[in-house]
């Protein structure tokens, strides 16, 4: 059966370190250490897939141990791994580092991720996707690659722009549906800061020129942003162990709620949201993505919202 969401993008071995404060520069600090499976096209694949949606995850890892332990989760995860081999690359690896208050510093080597080609991603792997996602953390060339092939077969596209660096290549704009940047990205794409509420983010957003524009807020949830006007979705009030991995979250389960919502994007969003505050309440990145059940149950008991 052919998937209805389709991740191109990154996969990295993350090794997170949990420590009582962040250290200062040549300072040492005792703490704890765990290594999961993590990358941003990873993480939103596997968000995707546990909220519902049938997934396919298209990227590249290195000839080594930590690749071939990518093939084996994200396949233990029911997704279609398509996942090309570069060799002379390691599979990317990443630093993680989160406080006590669970806020965290992340250092990321792409690795491999930064050598997915054109050739790596054929027609066939995205014909048929209803929605097509990709990140800035593998490499502008294949974007608009993927992007291109899923405007010719009629996909949604979402973009998310993180990491977002100085080498942005903002013609990916015209090929994307919906972009879903944090507060941070978005001043960037902007080039002004989120100040001055909700109408300000809107009109601001509009200059970009993208159908739809989602804002992610942290714990103040989510602006939604499209040509008809704004609304507001409200934040989870939980208890954050780990905010490593929110985004992805949202992603993902904002690509699952289009696909099963039959494209209404409010509920999606309000899908999404609820997976990304689960998300935190849990260690890790990958392993943090909660269940469809988990996303629903969560939903029946908490809603808000209000609209332009």
């Amino acid at each position: 059966m052919k998937p209805s969401v389709v991740v191109v993008g990154s996969y990295v071995k993350d090794l997170s370190f949990r420590c009582g404060r962040f250290p200062a520069a040549g300072e040492t600090v005792i703490g704890t250490f765990v290594a999961g499976p993590g990358g941003k096209g990873s993480n939103q694949a596997v968000a995707a897939a546990r909220a519902g949606a049938r997934t396919r995850f298209v990227g590249a890892v290195g000839a080594d141990a930590f690749g071939a332990e990518a093939a084996r989760f994200l396949r233990s995860e029911g997704i279609d791994a398509r996942l090309a081999t570069k060799p002379g690359r390691s599979t990317g690896a990443a630093a993680i580092l989160v406080d006590r208050a669970s806020q965290n510093e992340i250092i990321v080597a792409i690795g491999a991720s930064a050598a997915i080609a054109p050739r790596d991603v054929p027609a066939g792997l995205i014909r048929g996707a209803r929605v097509v996602i990709c990140q800035g953390e593998a490499n502008a060339r294949i974007n608009l690659h993927a992007f291109g092939l899923a405007r010719r077969f009629g996909a949604t596209t979402i973009l998310n722009p993180a990491p977002m660096g100085p080498g942005f290549d903002r013609r990916i704009l015209a090929l994307t549906d919906i972009l879903v940047p944090n507060q941070s990205e978005f001043a960037a794409l902007t080039r002004h800061e989120p100040g001055g509420g909700p109408r300000a983010v809107h009109r601001l957003g509009r200059s970009l020129g993208v159908p739809t524009i989602i804002v992610t807020l942290g714990r103040g949830g989510c602006l939604v942003s499209t040509d008809a006007g704004w609304t507001a979705i409200a934040g989870h009030r939980v208890r954050a162990i780990d905010t490593t991995g929110a985004g992805d979250a949202f992603v993902g389960g904002l690509a699952a709620g289009l696909v099963r919502f039959g494209g209404d994007l409010l509920r999606a969003a309000r899908f999404g949201n609820a997976a990304a505050a689960l998300s935190v309440t849990r260690p890790g990145t990958a392993p943090s993505m909660p269940s469809r059940r988990e996303i629903d149950r969560f939903l029946r008991s908490r809603s808000g919202a209000r609209s332009s």
